[in-house]
């Protein structure tokens, strides 16, 4: 039995299953969901067993750049674990990660739950709509929605798997054309068919907002451990000057009100910045978003570290030069 990252003996064992991801999916939960798994291109599952209780956690495995080596990443968003038995999670130190065969693992959380291992960092924060307390939409926006339902904006929110291909096609040119005015890094560029898969899952929506029958901003929603999620969005260039993205926003406010689920906004892309901001006009709570940075194996990790290594940047050996 190997040693855990702080040297003691451990009590729980991790094996990485070759199989696409499938022991963690659920088909209740968006973030674990079949279809956005695949769309995800996530490759293995990771089993934390501690007696009775068993984290299967999906992840996405690579190969290390100049070494023989594996580490893995989850898939985007909230993913977390699949979580059963009654034990409280155990701690990276108390898990013999021999078997994994892997240099690290970094790991998204969800947003509420159990953890798969004990303690995790909170990295940030997401702001959210409770449906349960009085609605807060700061006054300048109230006041531009309005103007846009007088322009003539109106967001339709459509079931996903029921979304016609043409509205999948103009929600992608407008992420499309966001991402770019945003100078977004590479992974946040989707090919068209990832659109298909997320939208396939049963409890998500595709939000457009149109004028005149032309579509303007767009976003998808969709229901993972007991909450309204907005995933994705973005707005045509042509309709920049009306920002009919705050209409789809309040639209998604109005949606968490009628399935009783709070929305996670999300956060920013730093604390502080502006899309943090305008999400922060919307909101009346906040939760912690927490993530997993897991050094299986010591020895290899600190060789493929460089001392100049991006602090907080993790794993080390994979920061930006």
């Amino acid at each position: 039995m190997g040693l855990g990252p702080g040297g003691g003996a451990p009590g729980a064992t991790a094996e990485l299953l070759d199989d696409g991801g499938a022991a963690a999916t659920s088909t209740a939960d968006f973030f674990r969901s079949p279809e956005f798994l695949a769309a995800e291109g996530t490759t293995h599952t990771l089993r934390i067993s501690d007696g009775d209780r068993a984290a299967l956690v999906p992840l996405i495995v690579r190969d290390v750049p100049g070494a023989e080596l594996r580490d893995a990443i989850s898939p985007y968003g909230y993913p977390g674990a699949s979580v059963t038995g009654d034990l409280p999670a155990p701690s990276a130190a108390d898990v013999d990660w021999g078997a994994s065969g892997l240099i690290s693992v970094f790991g998204r959380e969800r947003l509420v739950g159990d953890p798969w291992l004990a303690d995790p960092p909170e990295r940030s924060g997401v702001l959210l709509h409770d449906p349960g307390r009085e609605r807060r939409v700061r006054s300048r926006l109230a006041e531009q929605i309005r103007a846009n339902r007088r322009a003539g904006w109106a967001v339709e929110a459509i079931a996903g798997p029921e979304s016609a291909a043409g509205d999948r096609d103009g929600f992608a040119r407008a992420y499309a054309e966001t991402m770019e005015r945003a100078g977004a890094a590479e992974r946040y560029f989707f090919e068209r068919g990832y659109f298909d898969d997320v939208l396939g899952f049963e409890r998500s929506w595709l939000l457009l907002a149109r004028r005149e029958g032309k579509l303007g901003a767009g976003a998808i929603a969709a229901v993972s451990d007991s909450m309204l999620h907005y995933y994705l969005g973005g707005t045509a260039a042509g309709a920049l000057a009306d920002s009919p993205f705050k209409s789809v926003v309040e639209a998604m406010l109005d949606l968490a009100d009628q399935v009783g689920l709070p929305l996670n906004l999300g956060g920013g892309v730093r604390p502080g910045d502006g899309l943090q901001e305008f999400k922060r006009g919307f909101a009346n709570a906040e939760l912690a978003f927490r993530t997993q940075e897991v050094v299986c194996d010591p020895g290899e990790y600190g060789r493929l570290s460089p001392a100049s290594a991006a602090p907080g940047f993790f794993p080390a050996y994979r920061a930006p030069a």
